[in-house]
């Protein structure tokens, strides 16, 4: 894909993330989430040859000074993930990410061991992770799921499921909660708003 085919790709991707979104100008000149990912994606493809991991890790770590977003260069990231806000996102070098992820602020995708293997967590497509979350090891967060703001997650998530909750607990995804409740006497589960 060419640089500019991207650039629009990224662009889009913020407007249909983001309602506060007012322009293209705006969201490239102001989302510090974005920039980190601009950032990445030239730290990872300095990361592919041994020759310039100092470089790709010097890169990064101005990209966490510059934006408040810290993404190990070694991390794979799949298309249209979108950081809203920014601000204290940790993602570790063994993280996967997939297509059409969007994560909030305070988000981390943390390691739990201290040897040289898989140790940070697996994202599908689709997936959601609310302000604050914590997922932690070599886990995976199945496709179209949502992990709900501030959770904590130490195992694996089946595909389309919500997890709340310190530690995380998990259910299906029912199709009527896949639909914010527009009746306000109605109880409205706080995961379905990550």
């Amino acid at each position: 894909m060419s640089f500019w085919r991207r650039l629009k790709e990224d662009l889009e991707t913020a407007h249909v993330h983001d309602p506060a979104a007012r322009s293209n100008l705006e969201i490239a000149l102001n989302y510090s989430g974005l920039h980190a990912i601009w950032a990445h994606r030239l730290s990872h493809k300095l990361w592919q040859d041994p020759n310039t991991r100092l470089l790709a890790r010097t890169v990064s770590q101005a990209a966490r000074w510059a934006t408040g977003v810290e993404i190990h260069p070694g991390a794979t990231i799949g298309r249209r993930f979108f950081i809203d806000h920014g601000m204290g996102v940790v993602i570790g070098e063994t993280a996967e990410i997939g297509e059409d992820v969007m994560i909030y602020h305070g988000v981390t995708l943390g390691g739990r061991s201290l040897e040289p293997v898989k140790r940070h967590p697996t994202v599908g497509d689709r997936v959601t992770i609310g302000a604050g979350a914590k997922i932690l090891g070599p886990l995976m967060i199945g496709s179209d799921s949502a992990v709900g703001a501030n959770a904590v997650v130490v195992k694996d998530v089946p595909e389309d499921s919500i997890v709340t909750g310190i530690p995380g607990k998990i259910r299906q995804r029912t199709p009527e909660k896949q639909e914010p409740l527009v009746d306000p006497a109605t109880y409205i589960d706080p995961a379905m708003w990550i």
